[in-house]
């Protein structure tokens, strides 16, 4: 079971890692448009899957549901832009400690404690990101790093309002939610900037959807099948998948106190998980 639920992880992550390509590789659209074939490539899976399954579109807790759709929008939109600015590896790294702020928003909205040991590896994963800030001082740098900081601040609250959710509705009628609410804003903000796709362009686009899709239900095949604290910690492939690619597509440049950081980052994030599973 292990070994399988490692072959799921390893997919999502290269799922993930293609996504993130994809968004960078298209300079000619606005991040506004990006999200709209990405949400609608995912409604191609999604809609079908309820109605074969016959499960309601509207679900239970439709107020969670829309925050949780508008606060993962937005980290989204971040996010997005943030990899215009920054090298792939870097914005990955940053928006992976959104678990972060979910376990201190947790703390006060939903009265969860906290291991004293978690502060330290929190600790250990700040000062990742004070590195990857502090050693590129540039005003493209600074601002790439703020919006991913940002991204990972509302993809906390995400989590949070999953949480609240909880198994009240299907995960897919969640993400249906997100991925139709996404559609609508995204499209909308886009008409003013609105640039038609030409050739192979198209099928860039569409495939956001089907990428991010994979990503997500394989990633969720593989703690279905493993323990948390032994898989989670390799979604963090996904930052040394980007790199690489980065490096040879884009010709990205990672310093050694850029790898530090990331390392890091990682290294907090990765004992946190393990511990908080125990």
């Amino acid at each position: 079971m292990l070994k399988k639920a490692i072959q799921y992880m390893i997919i999502s992550a290269l799922a993930f890692t293609f996504l993130n390509v994809f968004v960078k590789s298209l300079n000619n659209f606005s991040v506004y448009q990006i999200v709209f074939f990405r949400a609608l490539g995912s409604l191609f899976f999604t809609i079908p899957f309820l109605l074969k399954n016959k499960i309601s579109l509207l679900g239970n807790k439709k107020g969670l549901m829309i925050m949780r759709s508008v606060v993962g929008l937005i980290s989204m939109v971040l996010f997005f832009m943030s990899i215009k600015y920054i090298a792939m590896g870097t914005a990955v790294s940053l928006r992976y400690i959104a678990p972060i702020f979910a376990t201190i928003f947790a703390l006060f909205i939903l009265k969860e404690k906290i291991k004293p040991i978690q502060w330290l590896f929190f600790g250990i994963a700040f000062a990742g990101v004070l590195i990857l800030k502090g050693f590129d001082d540039t005003e493209i740098q600074i601002t790439g790093v703020v919006l991913a900081l940002t991204s990972a601040v509302f993809a906390g609250l995400v989590y949070i309002t999953i949480r609240k959710i909880g198994d009240a509705d299907h995960p897919v009628v969640i993400v249906n939610y997100f991925m139709f609410i996404s559609a609508v804003i995204g499209g909308l903000l886009s008409i003013s900037n609105w640039v038609n796709p030409v050739g192979k362009e198209w099928l860039v686009l569409l495939s956001l959807g089907v990428f991010g899709y994979f990503a997500q239900l394989y990633m969720t095949k593989a703690m279905q099948v493993g323990e948390t604290n032994q898989i989670a910690p390799l979604k963090y492939l996904e930052v040394i998948f980007t790199m690489i690619i980065g490096l040879f597509w884009f010709g990205e440049i990672y310093t050694i106190w850029t790898v530090f950081g990331i390392l890091l980052i990682v290294l907090g994030l990765t004992l946190n998980v393990v511990t908080k599973k125990k």
